[in-house]
């Protein structure tokens, strides 16, 4: 009795053993499937994830009695930013955040505006928010300043950097370098 147990766990297990080892395509695809993933993760996903300063977040402003919403059309980051609200007790009514392209969205009725964009966008931004910003606004960049606006209050350093922009300083017209000419 104790060989025949011993030969059928040889045989089962020689079978396992061959049939998975067999499957080194599966093996191959599986991998590659994954490394896509870490890579579309690093690429899109990972950036919205590192550190913003504390007194720029939705959930921060919130908390000080303003009623904010935060735009994002990355879905995963959309439901942390949701679950991060959740988590910590803020009312949906003081921080909403929709999966919306601000792009497409009227800013006319904000009057703080934090932008945590690439450098390649933020010339654009600038001609959307002084089109559709009222006078009194304040916008802050976080990361990448605006090419052409001169920066209210400027606080920290390297990838920690932001800079404060009141729209109504930036409307009002620059004084031109003096050139003069000898006659």
């Amino acid at each position: 009795m104790e060989d025949s147990i011993e030969v059928m766990l040889q045989d089962y297990s020689s079978g396992y053993l061959r049939r998975h080892r067999d499957n080194h395509v599966l093996a191959v695809c599986s991998s590659a499937l994954l490394a896509g993933f870490y890579g579309l993760w690093t690429m899109f996903v990972l950036p919205g994830f590192r550190k913003v300063p504390a007194r720029l977040k939705v959930l921060a402003a919130s908390s000080r009695g303003f009623h904010c919403t935060g735009f994002e059309i990355n879905s995963i980051l959309l439901a942390y930013s949701r679950a991060r609200a959740h988590w910590r007790g803020v009312p949906h009514s003081h921080a909403n955040f929709v999966n919306k392209d601000f792009w497409k969205t009227d800013l006319s009725g904000y009057s703080n505006v934090t932008a945590f964009l690439a450098p390649g966008v933020m010339e654009a931004l600038e001609q959307k928010l002084l089109a559709e910003l009222p006078d009194g606004a304040r916008v802050v960049s976080c990361r990448f300043p605006f090419p052409r606006w001169p920066p209210s209050l400027t606080e920290g350093s390297g990838l920690n950097q932001v800079w404060a922009y009141d729209v109504i300083t930036v409307r009002k017209p620059r004084p031109q370098p003096c050139h003069l000419h000898p006659s």
